[in-house]
């Protein structure tokens, strides 16, 4: 199978990577000092559940290079969808598929509207990793799995294809039979999880520690949940209880993804998990008064900007 891993960041450069030191032909789109490092001396991964070196790693930032692939994963910060979706439309062939592992419920969306649905498949990964310098990915916890499938639920050559190469790399992988309910599962918690640890500017430990804290987080999730359920996505009821018991197994040090790029002063994810909360909500009559707390308070550095000081591991 040859597969275009698209942003080979955390998510795309985790799972590439796996891909790749298993034998799978794995071209990576990257940029910067990243790509020189790649091109230079391969691409790395440091993680508990094994470290893995890609010698030879197929990168390049220019996708025309490639050619079509079987397989594009588009794993780029939602910032970065409609670019990335321009930029993929050399790798799509007849044959091609394409899936987005980026966070929220959007990037699926775009690349229909892109490529059309018979072309993409939903997915969606768990993992705390981030480019902890050019050329390597280090991965923390020991949660790294990914999931994906067919809209309709219904298993395919091309899914079942996929989900063979993860499996013969290692990976952790579910074909899943509602792919939609998988992406909002997610997203309840990650639009709160991100909301939260950046609006405070703390990380999990301090926030459970603090009754009202806990219950905002409480709160947050509770609006999205309410939104998926005006939408029609089948959410299992105790889904907020299930997702608050797996918080409450978190490094004290742990902070969403987000924080990372607030705290660096890089551009962030908000308008695409609290925000799209809040757009939806609106949409369909659901209040979100914590959501819309979030985005108020994060509004100055959507665009990047000073955001403070951090430590700790990333997820999400």
């Amino acid at each position: 199978m040859k597969i275009a891993v698209f942003g080979t960041g955390g998510v795309g450069g985790y799972f590439g990577a796996r891909l790749a030191a298993a034998g799978e032909e794995v071209h990576f789109i990257a940029r910067g000092k990243h790509l020189e490092a790649i091109n230079e001396n391969g691409l790395s991964i440091e993680s508990p559940l094994g470290n893995a070196h890609v010698e030879k790693a197929r990168a390049t930032d220019d996708a025309a290079e490639i050619g079509h692939a079987d397989m594009v994963m588009v794993a780029v910060k939602l910032y970065d969808t409609d670019e990335a979706v321009r930029a993929c439309a050399s790798l799509i062939g007849p044959d091609s598929t394409v899936a987005s592992f980026q966070n929220g419920v959007t990037g699926g969306d775009a690349l229909v509207d892109a490529f059309g649905p018979q072309r993409v498949i939903g997915g969606t990964a768990a993992i705390a990793a981030m480019i902890s310098a050019p050329g390597v990915i280090t991965h923390t916890g020991a949660i790294a799995t990914i999931a994906f499938g067919e809209w309709d639920g219904i298993a395919s050559p091309r899914t079942e294809a996929l989900l063979g190469a993860f499996e013969n790399a290692g990976v952790e992988a579910t074909l899943s039979s509602d792919i939609t309910a998988a992406l909002w599962s997610k997203f309840v918690f990650l639009s709160s999880f991100s909301g939260i640890t950046c609006a405070l500017r703390l990380p999990i430990g301090p926030i459970r520690e603090d009754s009202d804290h806990w219950s905002l987080f409480r709160r947050a999730m509770e609006e999205t949940f309410a939104v998926a359920v005006a939408r029609g996505v089948a959410l299992a009821d105790d889904l907020v209880d299930q997702r608050l018991a797996f918080t409450e197994g978190f490094a004290p040090e742990t902070y969403a993804s987000m924080y990372h790029d607030l705290v660096a002063g890089k551009r962030i994810e908000l308008p695409w998990l609290s925000g799209a909360v809040v757009d939806m909500g609106r949409e369909l009559g659901v209040e979100t008064p914590v959501h819309e707390g979030f985005c108020r308070t994060l509004k100055p550095f959507v665009d990047g900007g000073p955001g403070g000081k951090a430590a700790g591991k990333a997820a999400g």
